[in-house]
C-alpha cells in the first residue's frame, strides 16, 4: 500500500511539474481561460476567496453544469465529483451521502457531512439531515469542501455541501418547467426571479410525485423556496429567507440475498405490512446582515438568525410523531491588514442551534398507531461552537499558511415524561484545529497539504439506549462516545491552457489522504431496530482524481477516480440475534470498512453546438464503475460490481424573451440490476435494496425575460 502511495505521489508531482511548464500569456484577455482560476467561494473557509487560494480540496457545481439533467435526486446533480460517494433509495430522500468514507454509517438520513442551504445548517445540532428542502429548480450553484471541516463547522469531518439559491441573477424572469419521467414520475413548478432598484427577489414552488420503482415505494412532495436581498447602502446587504415543504415517502424495505435473487424490485413483506413510511412537514426563516467598514474596507461583519418549525411522523416497529422547533443564530467578523508588508487575514465567528420538542412513541399495527403512547419525551439538543482562522501569505500570491481551530459543545437533554428514572443528559465537548499550507507554482496551479483533528458527535437517534447496554433504563445510550480523528492529506490542483484548438483548457485535482479514527460509531441492528456502537480504531487511505479538459471546441471530457483503503484497526464487538440475545463477543480486527467501494470511477462526454444563432443542441454520455462493497463488520457478504451508463440530449431555444429548452435521457441503459443501497449490519441478513431499472425522463422549461 505505501509503494502504491509512492507511486501515485511520484506521478502527481510529475505530472504539476509539467503543468507548471503552461502559463497564461502575458497580457491575454481570453474569458474562457480566466474563468476556473477566477471561482470563487465562501464555504470552503467561510471568507470569499478563490478556488486555487484555498488549502484543500474545493468545488463549485453552477446550476449551468446541469441545466439539461434530470433533478430528482443529489446525485444527478453532483455525480463525478471525486471523493463523494452516494446512495440512493428513493429519489432526493434518504439518501446516504458519504466523503471519504464519512457519512457512510447512516441507515437513515446524513451524517459526517454538514449540509447547507444559503449558508445556513439544514443539519441539525446532532448532526443529523435531511435534504427534502433542497429543490434543485431554485439552486444556482453548490459548493462543496472534501475532507476534514471540523475546524470551521461542527460535525463536518467529512466535509461541507453548501446549496445556494440562484439570486445572483442578472435579469428579471419567470420559468415555468415540467418533466416527467419512468415510474409515475412528474415534476412542475414555477420560478420567478424579480430585479428592481436595489432589489432581487426569487421564489420557486415545486411540486414532485412518484410512484417509485419498487412496491410501496410512492412519494409526494410540494417545496417553496424565497430569497429576498436588498442594499441599505453600498457597504451593506440585507437578505430573508424562508422555505416551506410538506410530503410523505413510503418505504419498501431491504431484502436478504435470497429475496433478492428472487425478485430484486419485491418489497420486504413486514415493511409492507406496516405501511413504513416518513411524513415530514417542515419550515425556515432566516434573515442575514453583512457589512464591510473601514477606510480600506478592510473589515466584514455579518449576522445571521433563523427559526426553525420541524415535523416528522413515521412508522416501523412502532408509530412515533417527532416536533423539533429551532432557534439558532451565526455572527462573523472578517479583517485584512498586514503585518511586516506580508498580508494577514483574521476571521472569527460564533454559531448557535438550540432544537426542542416533544416526542410520542405507539405501538404500530398495520401502519395504524394503537393507544395509549408507550413513550412520550421531551428532547432538546444545544449545540454551541466558536472558530477562528487565520491566513498569513508568507510570499505574497505564493505561499499561504493557514490556521483554523474550532471548540464545539453539543448537548443532549431527553426527559420521560412517564418514567422520571429515564431522565438523561449527555454533553460532548471538543476544541478542533487545523493547519495547511498551500504553494502556487503559478497563477492557477498549485500544491496543498494540511493537517487536522475532527470531532463528530452521536446524532439524536444514534444515542438510543438498548437492553444490554450498561445502564439500559435511562433513555440516552452511556456507552457510545463521539468518534474523534486525525486526518492528513497531501494535493496538486489547477488549469492547464493552450492556445491550440485541442485540449485547450483542462483542469485536474490529485489528492491523497489519511484519516485515523478513534471510537468510529458504526450501526448493527437487534431486530428491526438499529443501534450504535463504538469501533476502537479504523484507518483510512485514499486517492482522489479529477480530469476536466475541453478535447475541442464543444466537447467536454470529465474524468473522475476515487480509491478507499479503509480497514478497521482494533475493533471487538458483541453481535446478537433477531431477539436481542448475546452471541459471543468477535474481533473485526482487519476488516474491511462496509458500504464504501474500493474503486468508484466516473467519466462523461458531453457535446454542446450552436446550430442557429437560436438554436444550441446539447449531447452528454455517462459512465459509472463503484466496485463491490461489504455489507457487514464481519465482510461475511459483499455486494456485486455494477456499472450504468446514461445519456441525455437536449436544445436551447431562444425566441426573442422567450427560452425554450428541452432535454430527455435514459439512465441504466443496460438495464443493469445493482444495488443501490447497503442496510448495514443487518442480523437478519436484510442488506440489500436495488437501484432503479433502465428509466426515461423528459423535461420542458418554458422562461420568459421581463
Amino acid at each position: 500500500m505505501k509503494q502504491f502511495f509512492k507511486i501515485v505521489l511520484y506521478t502527481g508531482l510529475i505530472f504539476t511539474g509539467l503543468s507548471a511548464q503552461e502559463n497564461i500569456s502575458p497580457g491575454s484577455n481570453d474569458s474562457t481561460k480566466n474563468f476556473q482560476m477566477d471561482e470563487m467561494v465562501v464555504t470552503g473557509t467561510r471568507t470569499l476567496k478563490k478556488i486555487i487560494d484555498i488549502p484543500y480540496s474545493v468545488d463549485r457545481i453552477n446550476n449551468y453544469e446541469y441545466r439539461y439533467e434530470r433533478k430528482n435526486s443529489v446525485s444527478d446533480v453532483l455525480s463525478g465529483i471525486p471523493g463523494l460517494f452516494f446512495q440512493n433509495r428513493y429519489g432526493n430522500h434518504d439518501v446516504r451521502i458519504s466523503i471519504r468514507g464519512f457519512g457512510s454509517r447512516s441507515n437513515s438520513g446524513i451524517r459526517g457531512v454538514r449540509i447547507l442551504l444559503d449558508d445556513i445548517p439544514e443539519s441539525e445540532p446532532d448532526g443529523q439531515t435531511r435534504i427534502e428542502a433542497i429543490d434543485f429548480h431554485s439552486i444556482g450553484r453548490i459548493e462543496i469542501v472534501k475532507g476534514n471541516a471540523s475546524s470551521l463547522y461542527t460535525n463536518a469531518p467529512g466535509g461541507v455541501i453548501n446549496f445556494i439559491n440562484d439570486i445572483d441573477f442578472t435579469e428579471s424572469h419567470v420559468v415555468q418547467f415540467n418533466e416527467v419521467a419512468s415510474f409515475g414520475t412528474r415534476n412542475n413548478g414555477l420560478k420567478l426571479a424579480l430585479k428592481g432598484d436595489g432589489y432581487k427577489f426569487l421564489t420557486t414552488y415545486t411540486y414532485h410525485a412518484a410512484d417509485g420503482y419498487r412496491p410501496h415505494s410512492n412519494d409526494y412532495w410540494n417545496i417553496v423556496n424565497s430569497v429576498y436581498e436588498t442594499l441599505p447602502n453600498e457597504d451593506s446587504k440585507l437578505s430573508l429567507l424562508f422555505y416551506h415543504v410538506d410530503g410523505l415517502i413510503k418505504l419498501p424495505g431491504s431484502l436478504t440475498q435470497k429475496q433478492y435473487d428472487t425478485d430484486p424490485m419485491m418489497g420486504n413483506p413486514r415493511d409492507v405490512g406496516r405501511d413504513a413510511k416518513r411524513v415530514t412537514k417542515k419550515g425556515r426563516i432566516g434573515i442575514r446582515y453583512n457589512t464591510v467598514f473601514g477606510e480600506t474596507r478592510n473589515n466584514e461583519v455579518e449576522l445571521t438568525a433563523y427559526g426553525t418549525i420541524k415535523y416528522f411522523e413515521r412508522t416501523a416497529a412502532t408509530y412515533r410523531y417527532m416536533n423539533r422547533n429551532g432557534v439558532g443564530g451565526s455572527g462573523r467578523w472578517i479583517h485584512k491588514t498586514s503585518v511586516e508588508n506580508l498580508p494577514l487575514e483574521v476571521s472569527t465567528g460564533v454559531d448557535l442551534f438550540h432544537q426542542y420538542g416533544p416526542i410520542e412513541e405507539y405501538q404500530n399495527f398495520g401502519g395504524k398507531k394503537v393507544e395509549p403512547v408507550i413513550l412520550l419525551t421531551d428532547e432538546t439538543i444545544d449545540n454551541i461552537g466558536a472558530y477562528f482562522l487565520t491566513t498569513l501569505s508568507v510570499i505574497p500570491d505564493r505561499f499561504d499558511v493557514m490556521l483554523t481551530g474550532r471548540q464545539d459543545k453539543v448537548i443532549f437533554d431527553q426527559v420521560d415524561r412517564n418514567l422520571e428514572v429515564r431522565n438523561a443528559k449527555r454533553v460532548f465537548e471538543k476544541f478542533t484545529p487545523k493547519i495547511a499550507l498551500n504553494y502556487k507554482i503559478t497563477p492557477v496551479i498549485g500544491l496543498f497539504t494540511s493537517f487536522g483533528y475532527s470531532f463528530d458527535s452521536p446524532a439524536g437517534n444514534e444515542m438510543e439506549n438498548y437492553p444490554l447496554s450498561s445502564n439500559f433504563p435511562k433513555l440516552i445510550n452511556p456507552d457510545l462516545q463521539p468518534q474523534y480523528s486525525q486526518n492528513a492529506e497531501i494535493g496538486t490542483k489547477g488549469v492547464i491552457m493552450t492556445d491550440g484548438e485541442y485540449f485547450s483548457q483542462s483542469r485536474f485535482e490529485l489528492v491523497l489522504f489519511n484519516s485515523n479514527i478513534q471510537d468510529e460509531i458504526v450501526p448493527f441492528s437487534i431486530g428491526s431496530t438499529v443501534f450504535y456502537r463504538n469501533a476502537a480504531e479504523t484507518n483510512r487511505n485514499g486517492v482522489e482524481l479529477g480530469l476536466s479538459t475541453m478535447v475541442l471546441p464543444g466537447l467536454t471530457m470529465k474524468f473522475t477516480y476515487t480509491f478507499s483503503d479503509f480497514t478497521y484497526s482494533d475493533y471487538t464487538a458483541r453481535t446478537y440475534n433477531a431477539s436481542g440475545d448475546t452471541i459471543k463477543d468477535k474481533s473485526f480486527s482487519g476488516k474491511v470498512v462496509p458500504s464504501v467501494p474500493d474503486h468508484n470511477v466516473f467519466t462523461n462526454f458531453a457535446y454542446q453546438h450552436r446550430i442557429t444563432d437560436a438554436v444550441t443542441g446539447f449531447a452528454k454520455l455517462n459512465y459509472n464503475f463503484v466496485s463491490g462493497m461489504y455489507v457487514n463488520d464481519e465482510n461475511s457478504s459483499r455486494s456485486g460490481d455494477y456499472r450504468i451508463i446514461s445519456s441525455t440530449v437536449g436544445t436551447d431555444i431562444v425566441l426573442g424573451r422567450m427560452n425554450l429548452l428541452v432535454s430527455c435521457g435514459i439512465n441504466n441503459i443496460l438495464n443493469t440490476s445493482h444495488i443501490a443501497f447497503i442496510n448495514i449490519n443487518s442480523d437478519r441478513m436484510e442488506y440489500y435494496e436495488a437501484g432503479e431499472p433502465r428509466n426515461y425522463f423528459m423535461s420542458l422549461n418554458i422562461g420568459y425575460t421581463l
